[in-house]
């Protein structure tokens, strides 16, 4: 029998992804895990240990519409619903402006801000015909759609743009019973953030070691946005290592 709760994560091979899947299979969830790999993929899954049969690894590639077009037609063959994106696939390229190649730019906006429109659209079209209609979509922001680093004008460009694609999103499934809401998270400690205990750049030009957060953390807040009845909504949330330096002067 499959389970009531449908959910799809992307970039659930690897980092946050991966353990939000993890704790949504654990929590009964059944858990489409989408990213480029295979094995990455597969490895989440037997991860989950007695719940690896509720996880599906499905390869795709976010920057490409076809790709995506296959998850979500997988998704309603197999599941005939969709209750839950997590819109978590993304990169990280540093670079000065002045020195930012037109490659890197156009790589990190292709997957982090055209990736997360495919997957959203893919998922909206499935909340919005199924019956009932309805669904959640969480994106993954990150605290750089509030401030930058240094040296982040890619990045920090596709995370504000989150917000507005979030909020957008929010406003146009109010007919459908879609709720969208952003989770904005700072200094979770994965690989992407293993930088961070050994130093990185501040504002002022010093480099730092920063504290670092529990990545279990995320998957908590991610699990509690998800648990909401669709007339609520989390619209924003950011969930950061408590002594980083991000409110005040650093």
């Amino acid at each position: 029998m499959i389970p009531s709760r449908v959910a799809v994560v992307t970039g659930g091979g690897s980092g946050i992804g991966r353990v939000v899947a993890l704790a949504l299979l654990k929590d009964g969830w059944q858990v489409i895990v989408a990213g480029r790999t295979l094995a990455s993929l597969e490895e989440t899954g037997r991860l989950a240990g007695e719940a690896q049969s509720r996880a599906v690894a499905h390869p795709t590639d976010v920057t490409d519409r076809d790709s995506v077009g296959r998850l979500f037609e997988a998704v309603k063959h197999r599941c005939g619903r969709l209750d839950l994106l997590f819109n978590n696939a993304g990169i990280s390229v540093a670079g000065n402006i002045g020195d930012l190649s037109f490659e890197d730019w156009s790589a990190t906006l292709d997957t982090n801000l055209t990736g997360a429109f495919l997957c959203a659209q893919g998922a909206f079209r499935l909340m919005r015909d199924q019956q009932p209609c309805g669904g959640r979509i969480i994106n993954n922001g990150s605290v750089s759609a509030h401030a930058p680093r240094p040296n982040s004008a890619a990045y920090t460009t596709t995370k504000h743009a989150i917000t507005g694609l979030t909020r957008s999103i929010s406003l146009d499934g109010r007919a459908y019973g879609i709720a969208c809401g952003q989770i904005d998270i700072g200094n979770a400690r994965t690989s992407m953030a293993s930088q961070m205990q050994s130093g990185v750049q501040q504002a002022d030009g010093r480099i730092a070691i920063e504290p670092v957060m529990d990545v279990e953390a995320v998957a908590r807040a991610v699990k509690f946005m998800a648990s909401l009845p669709l007339d609520a909504n989390v619209q924003e949330m950011i969930l950061l290592a408590t002594s980083m330096p991000f409110v005040g002067r650093g």
